[in-house]
């Protein structure tokens, strides 16, 4: 399956202060969410953000905010578990881009429930995270092994484009090299 911006939905999950504030790689969650968000806004891909639990996580931070629709708040660690969720996705997605944390809690169970309702499912690797390397890493093995495409946000990016002539390449580009 390729990605193509007319039948993709991008879902930030659960990027919150207190979950960053014990994240090694948070800047870059954020940062590569934050590019994922601003490049479906360039090409017109619908985008979803949940919060689980805000009153004890906190909120998503702003920079994310401003790039994102109002979240939708959850207390299931899948987003699928969540019937605001299901109704915010477009009836024309075949494919999920997952970013955010925790990569072998709330993105995991998203993804498993997402392919076992039959999206492809296309996990931005660089812009997911959990606080421990390990449940990083077997979470990203368990989502490969269920079917899940491990991807960048750069290939994400540029596989939206198809090519340098797309009318939206060069300010996409920019989002890669800054």
């Amino acid at each position: 399956m390729r990605l193509v911006p007319a039948n993709s939905l991008v879902c930030a999950v659960d990027i919150q202060e207190k979950l960053l504030a014990v994240m090694p790689a948070a800047e870059g969650v954020v940062s590569r969410s934050l590019r994922l968000a601003t490049a479906a806004g360039l090409l017109g891909v619908p985008k979803v953000l949940t919060e689980q639990y805000p009153k004890g996580l906190g909120r998503t931070p702003q920079a994310l905010v401003d790039s994102l629709p109002p979240a939708i708040e959850k207390i299931s660690f899948s987003c699928c578990g969540c019937a605001a969720f299901e109704q915010a996705i477009p009836q024309v997605t075949e494919a999920v881009v997952l970013c955010g944390l925790e990569t072998h809690v709330c993105i995991t169970q998203t993804a498993l429930d997402l392919l076992a309702a039959g999206y492809g499912v296309f996990v931005a690797v660089d812009a997911v995270a959990s606080r421990h390397a390990i449940d990083h890493d077997i979470g990203l093995r368990r989502l490969e092994a269920a079917g899940a495409i491990l991807t960048t946000t750069e290939a994400i990016l540029f596989e939206w484009c198809r090519s340098a002539d797309h009318t939206a390449f060069q300010a996409v580009r920019k989002l890669v090299i800054e």
